[in-house]
């Protein structure tokens, strides 16, 4: 790489994969998202950061994310390696249809997307209300 790559290497470039991320959390282009805050699903803080490839999920993400803060998608690309979520790919959904991923590793925000649909509020009360059945029963657990 040369000088002038390594100066630039922080330029998002069309070429990169690029991925959504859900959350209440204020953030602008150029942060890091790292690992060691909270999850959406659960109260500890979590050694990977998760993504998808589809706004659906990012969206619910958001949706379900902690504090008061308003809803946010964020476009993220990967700064190091990747893997399928486990706790989808292996609990769920076989094959990873949500195309939904984690990583060690920071992920950089380089934009956000201001208009997308969300549920109903009876959707996500039904939803959370069915995460706190599985957690009364033990049963939702995150793979970290």
């Amino acid at each position: 790489m040369s000088k002038e790559d390594k100066n630039n290497s922080h330029i998002a470039t069309p070429f990169a994969q690029t991925y959504f991320h859900g959350t209440k959390a204020e953030l602008k282009i150029g942060d890091l998202i790292t690992v060691g805050f909270k999850s959406n699903y659960e109260d500890r803080e979590l050694k990977h950061v998760y993504v998808s490839s589809t706004l659906n999920t990012a969206v619910l993400g958001a949706e379900l994310a902690s504090g008061n803060g308003r809803e946010r998608i964020f476009l993220v690309e990967a700064t190091g390696d990747i893997e399928d979520d486990p706790n989808v790919t292996d609990k769920k959904f076989p094959g990873n249809p949500t195309m939904s991923y984690r990583s060690k590793h920071p992920f950089k925000v380089i934009g956000e997307v201001t208009v997308w649909q969300g549920r109903s509020p009876e959707q996500i009360k039904a939803i959370k209300d069915g995460l706190e059945k599985l957690r009364e029963q033990g049963l939702n657990i995150i793979l970290d």
